[in-house]
């Protein structure tokens, strides 16, 4: 019963850990500024933490099947450059362009880590070079910047409100609602923790394991596209200096959440509150103003490696249990 018990409350703590940490640093930064509990303060974290939190969804695919992706930081670049270019052809093209693109270039990676057998570091590290390449290449070095019609559907699908908020913060709950029902009840999501529990033993129960990697790495390109497409209809231009050190934020908003490193235990919606946790972390360093935005990179890395210490020990001690 003792140990029943322990590895409840274990699980708890992975589970809701960062969720706790998010409302006591909430109540702590209401307490201490008086800028920061407005409405208007909200909204603009609400709607800023949208497109790292899209990122932050196909990422958790990933990470849950034990792997990594390091090219989504460059590909959600590359997909607000094709949207924005795409988007004088219509609204259509400028959404369809980069979910092609970008999906293509996780389904590459996907392939290259299931079929040939290549370490997800190396694949992904290759694909962030190579999507930063192709869009150094389409917008002459960076000199040249597309912009998005302030009257076209697209820029109004970034800038429309809703109930107060823009419609990229609607389409990113939509998303991560439908990712938590994949996930959690489809056989596609128990594939997902299978190959990231146990590999083999994934294989020997009939699991498609390669076509589950594979697929997991497409969503995540996919979900890099869109987000960086969204983020174009928001700024109304494919800024291609956007997405640098994306993935590192999105592989620390998904290991805050929960989500383990080595594989096989995650939750989509740890990954959604880990995103706000770094967004409340970076708007009280502005609240601030004294202080760098650099040490907004020293907190969260502070925070990361303490949430990674308590993550593993928690799972050694499930596992004594």
């Amino acid at each position: 019963m003792g140990s029943t018990r322990a590895e409840r409350l274990s699980g708890l703590a992975q589970q809701h850990g960062a969720l706790v940490t998010l409302v006591v640093a909430v109540i702590a930064a209401s307490l201490s500024f008086d800028s920061f509990f407005t409405t208007g303060n909200f909204s603009n974290m609400a709607v800023s933490s949208a497109f790292p939190a899209v990122v932050a969804l196909g990422m958790t695919f990933v990470i849950i099947t034990g792997g990594i992706d390091l090219s989504v930081g460059s590909v959600f670049a590359l997909g607000g450059v094709l949207a924005a270019w795409g988007s004088q052809y219509g609204t259509l093209v400028a959404l369809l362009l980069p979910l092609a693109v970008c999906g293509a270039i996780g389904l590459i990676n996907g392939l290259l880590i299931a079929r040939a057998r290549l370490a997800p570091f190396i694949v992904t590290l290759a694909s962030l070079l190579a999507a930063r390449g192709i869009l150094l290449a389409i917008t002459n070095e960076g000199a040249t910047t597309y912009l998005v019609d302030q009257d076209s559907v697209f820029a109004r699908i970034g800038r429309d409100k809703f109930l107060g908020l823009e419609v990229p913060f609607w389409i990113t709950v939509v998303l991560f609602v439908l990712g938590a029902v994949v996930l959690r009840r489809t056989r596609f999501g128990q594939y997902v923790y299978a190959v990231g529990g146990n590999e083999d033993a994934a294989a020997l129960m009939g699991a498609p394991v390669a076509r589950t990697t594979t697929s997991v790495y497409a969503l995540s390109g996919l979900c890099a596209g869109l987000a960086g497409a969204l983020n174009a209809a928001y700024l109304a231009s494919g800024v291609t200096i956007l997405g640098v050190g994306m993935e590192l934020d999105a592989i620390s908003a998904v290991v805050i959440g929960g989500t383990l490193l080595s594989g096989g235990f995650g939750f989509i919606s740890g990954s959604l509150v880990g995103v706000l946790l770094l967004k409340v972390i970076q708007n009280v360093i502005n609240q601030i103003g004294s202080l760098s935005s650099a040490y907004q990179q020293v907190v969260s890395g502070a925070f990361l490696a303490v949430v990674v210490v308590a993550q593993t020990y928690l799972a050694r001690r499930r596992r004594m249990l």
